[in-house]
């Protein structure tokens, strides 16, 4: 049984295939820096869309989606510089983060920090074809959220001074299930945006 590997070649993501992507020179630097601020701005007002939860000091958002979305459109460069962006913002005082919030002590702070590796993870995995099939794009989420998980738990820990299974009972569990619909919900979004485009390879 042959199982068709991912490509390793670096390939086009959604935001090269945009008008003006062919452009050379000064003209990529400056689409470049509007598609940073653009994905920062993305992430940042999706992440507003928020409910808490009244066992758990991290509330339930969009901003994970959004994260995903924007590392899958910009490739892992510019998703990961769009994440800088907004964190450097949230840190000088812009509220940029879940409910209009800002600053860094915060228990939830290090899902914030855990986006960077995520949007560059789901960057990396589209440049060589992630994000082309239902399968390979559910599987990239999981993959880029599980980042998230990796740097926000630990930080919440420290925060609220627990151990590792009340960290999971607060800061994993209570989110599975809505992590699982956010990489349903790209996996048809982003292959379904390629066929829109008629990009196929």
């Amino acid at each position: 049984m042959t199982v068709a590997a991912v490509p390793t070649s670096p390939r086009r993501v959604l935001a090269d295939v945009l008008p003006g992507a062919a452009r050379a020179g000064a003209g990529v630097h400056a689409r470049d820096v509007v598609l940073v601020a653009g994905g920062a701005a993305f992430v940042a007002a999706v992440g507003q869309a928020v409910i808490p939860l009244p066992f758990t000091p991290v509330p339930l958002t969009l901003g994970t989606f959004a994260v995903l979305l924007v590392g899958a459109a910009l490739g892992p460069a510019r998703g990961a510089l769009s994440i800088a962006v907004l964190v450097l913002a949230g840190v000088a005082g812009v509220p940029v983060f879940a409910d209009g919030s800002s600053g860094w002590a915060f228990a939830s702070f290090g899902y914030v920090l855990g986006y960077l590796p995520a949007a560059a993870c789901l960057g990396w995995l589209a440049r060589r074809g992630g994000d082309r099939s239902a399968w390979r794009t559910g599987a990239a989420a999981v993959a880029a959220t599980a980042l998230v998980y990796a740097v926000g738990l630990p930080w919440l820990m420290a925060y609220l001074g627990v151990g590792l299974a009340e960290g999971l009972a607060l800061g994993v569990t209570p989110f599975l299930v809505g992590d699982v619909l956010k990489a349903v919900a790209a996996a048809l979004l982003l292959p379904g945006t390629w066929r829109l485009l008629g990009e196929r390879r």
